[in-house]
């Protein structure tokens, strides 16, 4: 939001001049995609907490997989201690299976920004 705040408090958008068209539709194009990045940079955590602003099922159920292998993998790496106190294996799985769905969901995000930049900037 910041980042947003900056651009448009220090640049105005191109103005149409005569006989200027060709510079004055790349100046527009630069700056629409460069507030429309800025728009998805701050939609990028609700995309990554609701379904229904970055609506791709699978993704979501692949990264809720990651996470059940991330906290069993713990389990795992614990071996005979895990036995010795349930508090503490809880507390480690579950860290491990929200970091694990938490990069998961990033890298996607990331991957998916690019397009959310176009959408807002058209």
């Amino acid at each position: 939001m910041t980042l947003l705040a900056v651009v448009l408090s220090f640049t105005c958008p191109p103005t149409r001049t005569p006989g200027a068209g060709a510079e004055f539709a790349r100046s527009l194009t630069a700056y629409s995609l460069i507030v429309g990045l800025c728009i998805a940079f701050m939609a990028a955590p609700a995309m990554q907490r609701w379904a229904w602003l970055f609506p791709m099922p699978g993704t979501r159920r692949a990264c809720a997989h990651l996470g059940a292998y991330a906290a069993l993998s713990a389990q795992a790496t614990l071996g005979d201690l895990a036995g010795q106190d349930g508090t503490a294996l809880a507390y480690a799985q579950s860290d491990q299976s929200r970091h694990a769905v938490n990069t998961c969901l990033a890298s996607t995000t990331t991957l998916w920004l690019p397009v959310y930049a176009l959408a807002a900037a058209l």
